[in-house]
């Protein structure tokens, strides 16, 4: 509220600019001066040309900087994408408030949520502590297997920056990475433990793309 308070008061400092140099500095009581000659009268009473147009400049900017200020200050208030914060840019379809994938619901755990739907596909991001237990009641990891069985996965590229599926917004993934190529179009990749190797971060974000329906 400040920032529109200065925004306000910079407004009217930069409209003040118009008014003359010299104003009805008459006192009740006191005998009027002269007034001057209609040509000195009239150049003391105007702006001149530069002057009025560094006040105009002046209003300008302080509007601008309202209309800056007005945004920062209600930028929580903006809308979101189909109306769901976890929704990135362009996407065209609105996942539930409990996401399913492979039929099963994310972990409850589950944060910094941002996912991105195009052509019947999701690309989905969360951070959780409980991806373990997910992996493996959504079929991703068999039971029998290991988190790290190369029959189902393998170690994402080293030494090279993860790029995030098209269109999915929010923090990438931190190396080593591992992905999962289960049957049914899904694909998982998940931040390994840069210090154990049997394990994943904690938490881990993972990123999940899969079909919708």
């Amino acid at each position: 509220m400040l920032r529109l308070f200065m925004c306000v008061f910079t407004s009217k400092m930069s409209a003040g600019a118009d008014v003359g140099e010299s104003g009805p500095g008459t006192r009740q009581g006191e005998a009027a001066e002269p007034p001057a000659p209609a040509e000195k009268s009239g150049a003391r009473g105007q702006l001149g040309p530069g002057r009025r147009a560094a006040a105009l400049g002046i209003g300008a900017l302080a509007l601008a900087g309202c209309a800056a200020g007005a945004v920062w200050l209600f930028r929580d208030d903006l809308p979101h994408p189909l109306g769901d914060e976890r929704a990135c840019a362009g996407s065209e379809q609105r996942l539930p408030g409990r996401i399913l994938v492979h039929g099963t619901p994310v972990p409850a755990d589950a944060a910094d949520v941002h996912y991105f739907t195009r052509n019947g596909r999701a690309a989905l991001s969360f951070r959780s502590g409980l991806l373990p237990d997910f992996l493996r009641g959504s079929g991703i990891v068999p039971p029998d297997a290991g988190l790290f069985d190369e029959r189902h996965g393998g170690v994402g590229v080293a030494g090279e920056p993860y790029e995030l599926p098209d269109g999915l917004c929010g923090p990438t993934l931190r190396s080593p990475l591992w992905y999962y190529d289960p049957a049914g179009g899904v694909r998982v990749t998940v931040e390994r433990s840069p210090l154990y190797g049997d394990t994943l971060r904690f938490p881990a974000r993972a990123v999940i793309t899969y079909p919708l329906g």
